[in-house]
């Protein structure tokens, strides 16, 4: 199964710890923020993040703050697994999480 992904321009470094680029956990993966964009890896290769979809915002979903977010792939929910103390959904890398509002909770 194949999905649409938007190939981010190339770069002279490796996204990792210490590349210069604020790290965000965003569900499933780690975005690379810069110069207004937001690259996650990507088999071999790094992918722009989803944008909000909602009305009134043109950010990244690893970085929406909308108080009134409707889009789809944004998750503003708040952690409720015991481990986390309170961590957004959307950068909960709790591996024991049983939050029914993260993405990634079993």
């Amino acid at each position: 199964m194949s999905t649409d992904h938007a190939v981010a321009e190339k770069h002279q470094h490796t996204h990792g710890p210490g590349c210069g680029h604020l790290a965000v956990v965003h569900g499933d993966h780690v975005d690379y923020l810069h110069d207004g964009h937001v690259h996650r890896e990507h088999e071999g290769h790094y992918d722009e993040c989803d944008r909000c979809a909602c009305d009134s915002c043109t950010d990244s979903c690893a970085v929406c703050t909308c108080a009134d977010c409707s889009c789809p792939t944004c998750n503003h929910h708040t952690c409720s697994c015991a481990h986390c103390g309170g961590e957004p959904c959307s950068s909960c890398v709790c591996s024991e999480c049983a939050c029914e509002t993260c993405d990634h909770a079993a």
